[in-house]
């Protein structure tokens, strides 16, 4: 997403402090630290199931689709929520210190030069969210007598909690209460527990909570814990539902989502608002994909919560993005029909070409999306995958970290979410579209896929508070270790080498550092690189003009052989341009309308080097300045003669000339 640098006096305030934690003591059985180690999750299940008149499978199913059955380290998630129940403590995570990825950022989001900048067009409007979704750990409290540190940080009360609250909801609604009921009778109670403030989508957690059930499922958590649901067809009385006096949206013609998750049309304004140039939001008209293909989904996060986030993009003199998705239930709102452009990924080139979904939550602070999220954002963009014929890989299925600069003078100041804690294995998988292994080592190139859960890097700063704020953590202070997609590259096969160098964001050449914000060191998951060399248990690849090494042993592979096209200079060129957006030449442009300069960023592709291929496009520019449409050229795509080849340069896609490069199949010039 794309809030300012200016806004750092509010961020205390604001919902990242739910991401930026810590608490100090991992969630254990015991809760403590110094405890013994935790007894049996399985146990602590049917315990609290019997204990509290819940019907396993019921709790097991609920508690999956929160965290599946994870305690992601004692973290908040992104909507405040604790342990493997998720019972949210808002009102205690605002009051923990932390900043967002906004703070760093420059990042103009709607990045066309051709308007004046809207890197200061927004702030969020109200600090803190006060909705009975991100505060049920007290009502927990209250029912267990269980204090909420422990509710917080113990697995056993934790899970206690939920059960408790499960209980008291299927009393609040006159429903048969007992470890052997039906569980086809606690849909009702199931949908209240999502804290959805809507029919249809407490009705689509519960849906999706009752799936999980007919289909179970047995994993290993993130603190090693096996748990098992076993399946059991279950046919739920839906007609609980209606005890429970929800509000019942519309649900308009034309609303672009899957009939099976929760969806409303809540509209960004296109509105004018001034008479200088630019003075309208906060998006733009188009006809996409008749007019310009749609080649990108781009994957956000709000830093902030799901109302303050909403309440941005409803003001025309803001930015805007087509959905946000809500954290505690997965439910989404429409904002901007996907035929027009948002201003959301801080590249022109990508915004004409994208839809960009924003997701309740915090790139660097070590917390966690809801699998209740994930599973409706996976459902969404496999809904508009198909209907405009956008690939399901990581060439078009983005991060906002890894959409470049424009121009040089930009590429530092890009956001960075949503963050090296987004699950992006998970989300493939529930996309349908696993990452496999395609090749072998002589293929040519790697896909990176570390196991989620184990991957731990050692990342800093998570609980940095934004300027100005009284004696700020210092940025070294350790995140606490959880799983993360990103993998850190050193310029030398050992963990004791320096991180390689992304000159844009350290022009000084001195190495990139594990700070959470400092992306210029670390792929992520699902990219597919060119592979310059092994050694033993290290695998190089071209990175940003330079051999990076991440660490890949045969016993635990980090990443999959893939075979696929590279880029490389053709014969006589030492070095070629790279770019951060895929403009046509000037003879392109039509009488009356400025030239947007193709212009090369700080970076080089040397002779020798190889890259991957992502996508073959026309150089193109969507023209849009007025409210109207009145100015020359307004409305229409201009195309030129120029093609451009999408390559993984870094942790960002980038772009070069077609004619400056060879495109050859990615064994031949493979090392050996």
């Amino acid at each position: 997403m794309h809030l300012s640098a200016t806004t750092r006096s509010r961020r205390v305030l604001l919902a990242a402090a739910v991401a930026a934690v810590m608490v100090a003591t991992p969630l254990t059985a015991a809760g403590s630290a110094a405890a013994a180690p935790a007894t049996d999750r399985q146990q602590q299940y049917a315990a609290a199931a019997a204990e509290y008149g819940v019907p396993e499978s019921v709790l097991l199913g609920v508690s999956y689709l929160q965290s599946r059955w994870d305690t992601n380290a004692g973290t908040p998630s992104t909507s405040a929520g604790y342990g493997p129940m998720h019972l949210t403590d808002a009102e205690h995570v605002l009051a923990l210190p932390g900043g967002t990825h906004h703070d760093e950022g420059t990042e103009d989001p709607r990045g066309d030069d051709s308007r004046p900048s809207l890197a200061e067009a927004h702030q969020p409007t109200e600090p803190a969210p006060a909705e009975a979704a991100l505060r049920t750990l007290d009502a927990a409290a209250g029912l267990t007598g269980a204090s909420e540190e422990a509710l917080r940080t113990d697995v056993t009360a934790n899970i206690r909690g939920g059960a408790a609250l499960l209980a008291a909801y299927q009393r609040e609604i006159g429903a048969p209460v007992g470890a052997d009921t039906d569980p086809a009778a606690w849909y009702g109670a199931v949908a209240r527990y999502s804290g959805a403030d809507s029919a249809d989508a407490a009705a689509a957690f519960a849906n999706e909570v009752y799936a999980t059930i007919a289909t179970g499922d047995t994993r290993l958590t993130d603190d090693g814990q096996r748990v098992t649901l076993a399946a059991s067809a279950v046919e739920p009385v839906r007609s609980w539902l209606d005890r429970l006096g929800l509000r019942k949206p519309a649900r308009p013609d034309g609303l672009e989502c899957p009939s099976d998750i929760s969806c409303e049309w809540i509209p960004a304004p296109y509105q004018n608002y001034g008479t200088t140039l630019g003075a309208y939001g906060n998006h733009d008209l188009a006809d996409r994909p008749a007019q310009q293909k749609i080649e990108y989904i781009v994957i956000h996060d709000t830093e902030g919560y799901f109302g303050p986030s909403v309440n941005l993009v409803k003001d025309p003199k803001r930015v805007g993005w087509h959905y946000t998705l809500r954290s505690v239930d997965g439910h989404i709102a429409q904002h901007i029909k996907t035929k027009n452009v948002g201003w959301h990924a801080g590249n022109w080139y990508v915004n004409s070409k994208s839809i960009g979904l924003e997701h309740e939550g915090f790139a660097g602070h070590g917390t966690w999306y809801t699998e209740a999220m994930y599973r409706t954002s996976a459902k969404l963009v496999r809904h508009l995958a198909r209907q405009y014929n956008i690939p399901l890989d990581r060439n078009h299925i983005i991060g906002h970290d890894n959409v470049p600069g424009t121009v040089a003078a930009n590429v530092r100041g890009m956001h960075w979410d949503p963050g090296p804690y987004w699950n992006w294995s998970h989300y493939f998988d529930l996309l349908k579209a696993p990452f496999r292994s395609t090749g072998t080592h002589r293929t040519g190139l790697v896909t990176i896929d570390p196991d989620f859960a184990t991957n731990q890097p050692q990342f800093t700063g998570c609980n940095r508070q934004p300027p100005g704020v009284p004696n700020p953590p210092p940025a070294t202070a350790p995140c606490p270790l959880r799983g993360s997609s990103a993998l850190p590259l050193h310029n030398a096969p050992s963990h004791d080498a320096p991180l390689v160098n992304d000159i844009a964001l350290r022009p000084d050449g001195t190495p990139n550092t594990m700070y959470v914000s400092d992306h210029g060191a670390r792929v992520s998951t699902g990219q597919t690189y060119a592979l310059a060399e092994v050694q033993g248990d290290w695998t190089a690849i071209w990175y940003l003009g330079q051999k990076a090494w991440f660490h890949n042993p045969a016993s635990a592979r980090t990443a999959k052989w893939s075979v696929g096209l590279v880029a490389t200079p053709k014969a006589g060129k030492t070095t070629i341009p790279v770019y951060g957006r895929a403009y046509p030449e000037q003879a392109a442009y039509p009488e009356g309308v400025p030239y947007q300069t193709i212009s090369p960023l700080q970076y080089t592709l040397s002779a020798g080097e190889r890259y991957a291929v992502g996508n073959l496009l026309p150089g193109e520019y969507y023209r849009a300045t007025t409210f109207d449409g009145s100015a020359p050229g307004d409305r229409t795509v201009i195309r030129g003669d120029n093609k451009y080849v999408q390559i993984q340069f870094g942790h960002r896609i980038m772009y070069v000339n077609l004619a400056d490069v060879n495109l050859l199949p990615s064994p031949l010039g493979a090392p050996r």
